[in-house]
């Protein structure tokens, strides 16, 4: 079976794929390189001639990248309370699991408080010095009861015994 005379090959190819989309004119956008910089920094055009001789594909504006923006946080002026010392203190005194705790968010607080994070450092302060009173209160509470029974049970049963 032969082509008829007047078949174009082409036709059979657009067939199988779609045709590329119309060209737009984007006259709405400005042309590359004229929006301010607002970093102080000169704007760079990535895809512009450098000294590799590349440039923007052809059809295609150069693409204006702003370079990147690192904030650095500093330190509290005037920081919160880590209640450090304390929690060391409950941690080997007095009751060693909360004192433990105390410590951690002791720790986060001198954290919080060098990033410049002062809600954090505020809250992880409360938490610590919390920790930190419930700690001793059981301490002491220990002692006392200990206190008692030595005093009451030992010396007691002491003076009975013959």
């Amino acid at each position: 079976m032969e082509p008829q005379e007047n078949w174009n090959t082409s036709e059979k190819s657009k067939l199988l794929q779609p045709g590329p989309p119309p060209y737009q004119d984007h006259s709405g956008y400005p042309p590359p390189g004229s929006f301010p910089s607002t970093s102080g920094y000169q704007a760079q055009q990535y895809g512009a001639s450098g000294p590799y001789g590349q440039g923007p594909y052809p059809g295609h504006p150069a693409v204006t990248v702003q370079p990147a923006v690192y904030l650095t946080n500093i330190p509290l002026a005037y920081p919160l309370p880590d209640y450090l010392g304390y929690s060391i203190f409950t941690m080997l005194c007095c009751c060693l699991p909360l004192g433990i705790a105390a410590l951690i968010y002791s720790i986060n607080t001198r954290n919080a408080n060098m990033s410049g994070q002062q809600q954090i450092a505020e809250k992880n302060s409360r938490m610590a010095r919390i920790m930190n009173h419930i700690a001793l209160g059981i301490g002491l509470a220990l002692i006392v009861v200990y206190i008692v029974y030595f005093v009451v049970v030992v010396k007691h049963h002491h003076k009975t015994s013959p």
